[in-house]
């Protein structure tokens, strides 16, 4: 991709440099990596970062502002207090006059092994297989889990995302996404499509 295409993902692993624990893109972004060029505009930078690690996220970020998306409205996340589901979403803003991108930090499930969908513990994947390297000293969600994440109420821009994001999906993740689609919504249309390229 580009190096002016990346920029923004580019400034916002300039921002997390200091985390001391995995993290990777997430989101439409994290498509446009696996598929090497830009394929829509992107509203922010969407980064994956895991529960357990939220303590390492607040030190990372020690002068953001971070508010969590609690029933739908922005709340301050205040120092000392863990994020528990359903709480998964942040926004974090960069102090006035720095140049870093705001981010979008969801929070991640995950095991000793596995990546865990937080909406249905039973939909698992190695964490090997769940963030990959995409380059540049970037890790990303991998294509099934981003558009997983995607499918539960699907936007035009989310269809035109699976569309794009389709053909990269190898024979093992199509079906591990066939296979948890058709758990969480047996008639969902992105389902029967990975169905047709069997």
């Amino acid at each position: 991709m580009p190096a002016d295409d990346a920029h923004a993902v580019r400034a916002a692993a300039d921002a997390l440099r200091a985390l001391r624990a995995p993290w990777a893109i997430a989101g439409g972004w994290a498509l446009d990596l696996a598929l090497g060029r830009v394929t829509r505009a992107h509203a922010d930078v969407d980064v994956a970062v895991f529960r357990d690690d939220q303590d390492a996220l607040r030190a990372a970020l020690p002068d953001w502002h971070l508010d969590a998306v609690v029933d739908g409205r922005l709340v301050p996340w205040m120092p000392g207090t863990r994020l528990e589901l359903p709480v998964h979403e942040l926004h974090a803003r960069p102090p006035a006059g720095r140049g870093e991108p705001p981010l979008e930090l969801l929070l991640n499930e995950r095991d000793a092994t596995d990546w865990v969908y937080r909406r249905d513990a039973a939909v698992r994947l190695p964490l090997a297989r769940a963030i990959r390297d995409v380059g540049g000293g970037l890790r990303a969600l991998a294509p099934e889990v981003v558009l997983l994440y995607k499918s539960k109420a699907p936007r035009a821009a989310d269809d035109r995302d699976f569309r794009a994001a389709q053909p990269l999906l190898d024979a093992e993740g199509r079906a591990w996404l066939q296979a948890a689609l058709v758990r969480a919504a047996p008639a969902h249309p992105w389902a029967a499509a990975l169905a047709a390229d069997e």
